[in-house]
């Protein structure tokens, strides 16, 4: 019997479709009734789609923004700066001693809500960390005052000073991270104008020194707080994974979106129910693509899901009784 394929019996060899910007809005337009035809057009089909990729992140785990980190802990030192766009983190451990099997041990850490941590009487206690308060920050800045020259003498600040003098901070909390220039500090309190215990180069940023007048910005990151705050005993690392946000829908059309194949189905059908709320012509449709849609989003979101088996351990406990 022969194996040569007849004509007509090829397949493609490949298995990378996927659709770029101006590709999916096209898609979307057609779906929501009309055509797309200016570049209006492709702005706000492009609003919309950073709309729905923000409402995703709230719709529950999107498995393709889980990434893995660490972040090196310091002696003295209990909150580090998290990536600026993480959402939360999913797990994360106390990693000690070296990187390498002899020495590395994970250890649990435990989770810990902001009124727990508020309780804790001595939050500078210094030992192996056993919990983690976690700050949902959104990577937004604000702007405060500058560098105060102070008593008389230059308010310069060098690229190892752990105290740093402004001229006001009504702005700031008590504890936190601000900006100057390119680096991003974290400062452990406040007296006066002035912040203390300031741990430098924080953010995968670079130490440098500061003139006076520069301009100091609140930096809103989301941030880990640890407890008790690390000691010098042994090598501590916080080892996590994290969600990501979805990476933008670009101006750039030749892009293709920061989602997964088996999610294309969904983005089209999503895009399209968005659109057809501005359209006239979608309003009809408003119903069908709104099914479609939560339909899309029912099966890829269903399929994108841990699929390690689960075992559950029954515990005996016994209560004594007269």
């Amino acid at each position: 019997m022969s194996l040569t394929p007849t004509p007509g019996q090829y397949t493609s060899g490949s298995s990378s479709f996927n659709l770029q910007l101006t590709e999916l809005v096209e898609e979307a337009y057609e779906r929501a009734g009309r055509e797309l035809r200016t570049g209006y057009d492709l702005r706000t089909a492009r609003r919309s789609l950073n709309i729905m990729f923000a409402d995703w992140a709230n719709r529950g785990i999107n498995m393709w923004t889980i990434e893995p980190g660490t972040i090196s802990l310091v002696q003295g030192q209990n909150t580090y700066a998290l990536p600026s766009d993480t959402i939360d983190l999913l797990e994360h451990v106390i990693r000690t001693g070296a990187n390498v099997a002899s020495t590395q041990a994970d250890l649990t850490i435990t989770r810990i809500s902001v009124s727990t941590y508020a309780t804790i009487p001595n939050k500078i206690q210094q030992a192996r960390p056993i919990q983690v308060w976690i700050q949902r920050y959104d990577a937004a800045s604000t702007p405060t005052d500058g560098l105060l020259v102070g008593n008389g003498s230059t308010a310069n600040i060098s690229a190892t000073d752990t105290t740093i003098q402004l001229s006001a901070v009504d702005m700031l909390p008590a504890s936190g991270f601000i900006q100057l220039d390119n680096e991003i500090i974290n400062y452990s309190y406040i007296v006066g104008t002035t912040l203390y215990n300031c741990f430098r180069g924080q953010a995968n940023t670079t130490a440098a020194a500061h003139t006076a007048g520069a301009v100091a910005v609140w930096a809103q990151l989301p941030a880990i707080t640890v407890w008790p705050t690390p000691d010098n005993a042994q090598q501590y690392t916080f080892a996590y994974w994290r969600l990501r946000r979805t990476q933008d829908a670009s101006q750039y059309g030749g892009l293709v979106m920061d989602v997964p194949f088996r999610f294309i189905p969904c983005m089209a059908a999503g895009l399209a129910y968005y659109i057809a709320q501005k359209i006239p012509e979608g309003m009809p449709r408003l119903q069908m693509l709104k099914a479609e849609y939560n339909a899309a989003w029912s099966l890829a979101s269903d399929e994108d899901r841990e699929k390690a088996a689960v075992r559950f351990v029954p515990r005996q406990q016994y209560i004594g009784g007269s």
